[in-house]
């Protein structure tokens, strides 16, 4: 029998409610209930949806960035137990960075954010970066306001998500994310 690795990311799956009208922008960052309604703004930076994000993306240049956690092998699971996680499929030419989303980052993990989106703009403090996760996660407004507070100045968050790009008729790729230890890092 295959084992499907739901774990954290089944809870950042499943499926919100109705957004209520003017949800507000908190002072830091949304530390759980992920996957709920989620403001319609994000100071410092832009909020697109899919057809300002298509034209972006079109013109070059932009990088678009995927903050999904990604699946990880259950604990306790016996090592000649097969284990299959869910694919996952996003924006083409993403770049994934997993976890990144999460309200409270160990020192590790923000340090390796950082990194990766300096390497991925070559230390370009105004290339455009667009973050997105699933529709009207929190994870996404995260690391979009993470960046802003990095000193990034053309931050763009996608809050429609890789489900909503997929309700648009747009179309997805196998995404692979961005290796990184984990030692250290509380993830």
């Amino acid at each position: 029998m295959r084992c499907l690795a739901l774990g954290m990311t089944a809870a950042i799956l499943a499926a919100p409610g109705p957004a209520p009208a003017g949800v507000p922008e908190p002072q830091g960052y949304r530390l759980d209930g992920y996957r709920a309604p989620v403001p319609g703004t994000l100071t410092g930076g832009h909020v697109v949806h899919t057809r300002e994000l298509q034209t972006l993306l079109a013109r070059g240049g932009a990088l678009a960035i995927d903050v999904l956690p990604a699946p990880r092998r259950p604990d306790g699971m016996r090592p000649d137990q097969p284990w299959m996680p869910v694919p996952r499929r996003d924006i083409p030419d993403s770049l994934w960075l997993p976890d990144v989303g999460r309200g409270a980052l160990a020192p590790a993990l923000d340090a390796w954010f950082r990194d990766a989106l300096a390497k991925a703009t070559a230390g370009d403090g105004k290339r455009p970066l667009v973050f997105y996760c699933l529709s009207r996660c929190w994870m996404s407004w995260n690391a979009a306001k993470r960046a802003v507070r990095y000193g990034y100045r053309r931050v763009y968050w996608y809050p429609d998500g890789s489900d909503g790009w997929a309700r648009a008729g747009l179309p997805l790729a196998q995404a692979t994310p961005e290796p990184r230890d984990r030692a250290g890092d509380g993830q």
